[in-house]
């Protein structure tokens, strides 16, 4: 092992730190120094409290109900949310399993050197704190404040966030952008100069047609999106579904189209070929609304759906059917844009076709189509003005993905490991709620990049992989048992929801926004953090903007009236899109002055090799990513992945039902953990499928441990998006190997 390597080796979290109460006790205290702790009288009262669910980013709202003694019992919808009509999925009532999960982190634990091993030991809040706030000031100094990042998922990132821009470092991120749907957003803002936003503006309720292409409604478990689909299916609408597997939502469909992977573009510029030259668009939306037809119209002359069936093996007589279909129920009609869309590398322009195929259609801004959402006005309180930043993760890579609204994770990352120039090399992160060893593509990059740290600290409430490489572990409470941040996120009417605790935190735990105040009062921060609770915060906001936390403890969500009656667009108005040309650009001006090509082209992508099949990943509706697989209410209804085979290609390598077998990719990358084969017709003969999040090799996940193999760890290869830094992670390809990598190498 090289020197860097072993300045942070990985440390396997003891079960001393796991299951000790160590440093619990001035939980009972109103506060440890100059730290404050909730007080007890903010405790539950009643038999319910309000909150939010965060298991999935759906953050539906809901009550948790209590027993007579004051114990969480259960979690229900709130009926008066628009994220869950009142109903939960199956991960929201699983909730209550984080709460009560054995293995969560306990105390903040400290990376030592004891006779030259590297291990953790507990340490006290204090302590910790003052470790993290001294480095992260000395790193300030010695390299500037731009070299310290935040990495995050989840609520706890506007603390931090708030924290980072006060040293004076704007260089924070999500893996929800660059890994998930960063491609969607761009390429929507250069068609109609707004994005989808979250959750997705679809107004699938009232839809009389539903494309889904690659998106798993159903699986994914979009809460309010799967109740819709079921009551748009109930009134007769028609479901389209192009995916190389019979997934859920295939199976729910008018049609089916098993398409080859890697194809989809041409799929979508032989339905916009159909549409134009069929004259099956919206002629009045198109000419009113659109710039750039002609140039479209003569771009997909030649594909045709016999050009197209050539590349996607998709009959042209399905293609001509599903594009009649479309046409017969617009503007009634959506293709839906997903949310995990970082597949092959050109996905911004796969998403532009997209939204192409959606405004020929007339379905932007239309009843059954996209509506536009409103947001309530959240006040924030006026705090100094930040430090002003010099360097960011762009100057690693100029010139490049100047479309990219939001920073890029995998682009810090990479501007994490020292270049020749060293003119942005970062050397702290703090990691919020993200196991980036599983959410970051090519794992041996990131540990790379980790290894160039001087300083990582890990915010979570697991003892996931990424926590065995800090130097300090923070352990959060769950969100059952802290305030956050009022949610805001938009609707078709302004909404707002409260998160309160329906419980003391347990251990030795505390909530992200009390650990972001902390730090930034040890680093002289404090005119960035001007409230002493975050219940006082809570309440000024909601003071200013007609309400009142007393109010919102009761009533858990409330709606406010859209200030414009503007839910669908009025087409006596002429209404102005946020584009160059204020116009839905089906010829995109903004790529254009970028160097990108202004209509979507169709790119042939890698077949896989001989005895290899293209890696297909997805979700279940009972687990979030690898943030669930451990929870021990989840993992009762799915304790482990399976690698879906075709019988096909079972039979040419004798595998057969619930066999276990071990994956390995191209790059001789072979699962640390082997998986159940189930043999099915349900997938191509040229894929394989299996659901993302297990395999975890942390000992400490006891729920998840070894259980099933990690898609994550075989996806080595990255397809970089040019126009926005997606990283494209469907270009991988395994085969079957019977032997663990360690056996074959003693054999």
């Amino acid at each position: 092992m090289s020197e860097s390597m072993d300045r942070r080796r990985f440390i396997k979290i003891s079960s001393t730190f796991l299951g000790g109460l160590a440093f619990t006790a001035p939980l009972l205290s109103n506060s440890i120094g100059n730290m404050i702790v909730p007080n007890p009288e903010s405790r539950i009262s009643g038999l319910r409290t309000p909150t939010y669910c965060e298991v999935c980013f759906w953050k539906c709202a809901g009550w948790v109900e209590h027993d007579e003694s004051g114990n969480i019992k259960k979690i229900i919808g709130n009926d008066e949310d628009q994220h869950s009509n009142g109903r939960f999925c199956p991960r929201g009532t699983g909730g209550v399993g984080m709460y009560n999960d054995g293995d969560r982190l306990k105390n903040p634990l400290i990376r030592t050197t004891i006779n030259g091993k590297q291990e953790y030991r507990e340490a006290s809040w204090e302590e910790a704190l003052n470790y993290i706030a001294d480095k992260l000031k000395a790193i300030s100094e010695k390299y500037g404040p731009d070299c310290i990042a935040l990495l995050t998922h989840g609520s706890g990132g506007s603390y931090f966030g708030n924290l980072l821009k006060a040293i004076g470092s704007r260089n924070i991120a999500a893996p929800s952008y660059a890994q998930c749907r960063g491609p969607r957003e761009v390429a929507f803002i250069g068609t109609f100069g707004e994005g989808i936003g979250s959750p997705e503006r679809t107004d699938i309720r009232d839809t009389r047609c539903l494309v889904l292409i690659g998106s798993h409604i159903g699986e994914n478990m979009h809460n309010g999106h799967v109740q819709e689909m079921s009551d748009a299916i109930d009134k007769g609408a028609q479901i389209i579904t192009v995916d190389p597997r019979f997934s859920t939502a295939a199976s729910k469909s008018n049609f089916w189209l098993p398409i080859k992977p890697a194809t989809d573009m041409a799929l979508l510029l032989a339905w916009i070929h159909e549409i134009i030259y069929n004259e099956m668009y919206d002629k009045k939306y198109v000419d009113k609304y659109t710039f750039g037809f002609d140039q479209l119209k003569e771009h997909v002359k030649d594909m045709t759906p016999e050009w197209a069936y050539g590349i996607t093996t998709i009959k042209p007589d399905q293609i001509r059917e599903t594009a009649r279909a479309m046409a017969n129920a617009s503007p009634s009609v959506i293709i839906h844009p997903g949310r995990h869309v970082t597949w092959y590398g050109d996905d911004t322009q796969r998403l532009r076709a997209v939204a192409i195929l959606n405004a020929l259609l007339g379905s932007w801004g239309r009843r059954g189509g996209f509506y536009n959402p409103e947001k309530a006005y959240l006040p924030k309180y006026k705090l100094p003005e930040y430090p002003k930043s010099t360097r960011s993760w762009r100057d690693a890579f100029p010139g490049q993905f100047k479309l990219a609204d939001l920073a890029l994770a995998s682009g810090i990352c990479d501007a994490t490991i020292p270049s020749v120039d060293d003119k942005c090399s970062f050397k702290a992160w703090i990691v919020n709620g993200t196991n980036l060893i599983t959410t970051l593509p090519d794992q041996k990059n990131t540990l790379k990049a980790i290894q160039s740290l001087e300083l990582l600290v890990v915010v979570d409430t697991m003892p996931m992989e990424i926590t065995g490489y800090a130097d300090v572990v923070l352990p959060e409470c769950t969100y059952l048992e802290r305030y956050d941040s009022i949610r805001v996120s938009g609707h078709r009417n302004p909404q707002i929801a409260l998160r309160m605790p329906a419980a003391e935190p347990k251990y030795n735990s505390k909530s992200a926004w009390w650990m972001a105040r902390e730090l930034g009062l040890k680093m002289g921060l404090g005119a960035y953090f001007p409230f002493k609770t975050q219940e006082e915060e809570l309440d000024w906001q909601l003071k200013n903007m007609d309400s009142s936390l007393e109010e919102m403890k009761r009533i858990g969500v409330k709606t406010f009236p859209r200030e414009f009656d503007d839910l669908y667009i009025d087409e006596n108005d002429n209404f102005e899109f946020n584009t160059n040309t204020g116009k839905i650009e089906l010829y995109s001006t903004s790529f254009e002055e970028e160097g990108h090509s202004p209509l979507p082209v169709y790119t042939a992508h890698d077949e896989p090799p001989e005895g290899f099949y293209r890696l297909n990943y997805g979700r279940a509706p009972m687990h979030t990513f690898g943030r669930t697989s451990n929870n021990p209410n989840l993992a009762d209804l799915m304790d482990e992945n399976s690698v879906w085979v075709n019988p096909k290609v079972a039979r040419d390598w004798d595998l057969k039902n619930n066999q276990y077998i071990w994956l390995e990719n191209q790059d001789g990358i072979r699962s640390s953990f082997p998986i159940k084969v189930r043999v099915t017709e349900r997938i191509r003969f040229d894929s394989v499928y299996m659901v993302h999040g297990f395999g975890h090799d942390s000992k400490k996940l006891t729920q998840a441990h070894g259980r099933g193999a990690s898609d994550s760890e075989l996806i080595s290869k990255v397809l970089l998006d040019p126009i926005m830094g997606g990283t494209g992670m469907r270009g991988n390809f395994v085969t079957f190997k019977f032997k663990a990598a360690n056996m074959e190498k003693n054999t």
